[in-house]
């Protein structure tokens, strides 16, 4: 399964096959079951994982105690509470896997390693968290600009794979809707 990380590595900076088998000593696979948490709410988030099997998601509590979705990942994704791991403060979040999940395990202090070892690593996390940081961009615009309506037809157009395996009120809860509303809005879609 580590190949699938290493031809992610690859897609984004060269990086030979004996300098990957070095990297795989840094890493730790874990396997997860449906609703298994990586993370606890309130706990220090030390670490950030690479799906390579499954679709794991993070979410934080509102003021009435409601879930609220904040992120998704499904293959070949990244997904960490960054503001817990760069600040070293609790998380706000909770790492649970949407359904049975392979993940790499990869603490800051590993990453650093990483990338002092294979100095190609940080243009590839650079990559990687750029790319983060458009999607949470076209998030934000998302929600600014559009419709709730929009904003669900939106994501379900631009994401279908979420659509066909994420379960309704998972994603009604990421975009700020009730499952109520999504199911009004897929039965006026399909009409």
């Amino acid at each position: 399964m580590l190949k699938i990380l290493e031809k992610h590595i690859n897609a984004i900076v060269p990086m030979p096959a004996a300098d990957f088998q070095e990297l795989t000593t840094y890493v730790e696979v874990v396997s997860l079951n449906k609703k298994e948490y990586l993370q606890e709410l309130d706990h220090y988030s030390n670490d950030q994982y690479f799906v390579l099997q499954g679709c794991l998601r993070m979410f934080t509590l509102n003021e009435k105690g409601v879930e609220m979705t904040t992120d998704f990942a499904l293959e070949n994704w990244w997904i960490s509470d960054h503001k817990s791991l760069l600040q070293e403060t609790k998380s706000l979040c909770a790492i649970q896997a949407v359904e049975k999940s392979v993940v790499i395990r990869m603490s800051k202090q590993n990453e650093v390693k990483i990338c002092e070892r294979f100095p190609v690593m940080y243009a590839y996390f650079s990559a990687v968290y750029r790319k983060a940081y458009a999607a949470a961009q076209y998030r934000n615009i998302l929600f600014k600009l559009y419709s709730k309506e929009e904003i669900y037809l939106q994501f379900s157009r631009n994401f279908p794979d979420f659509m066909q395996r994420v379960p309704q009120y998972l994603i009604a809860s990421y975009l700020g809707l009730t499952p109520e509303y999504v199911s009004e809005i897929r039965k006026k879609s399909i009409s």
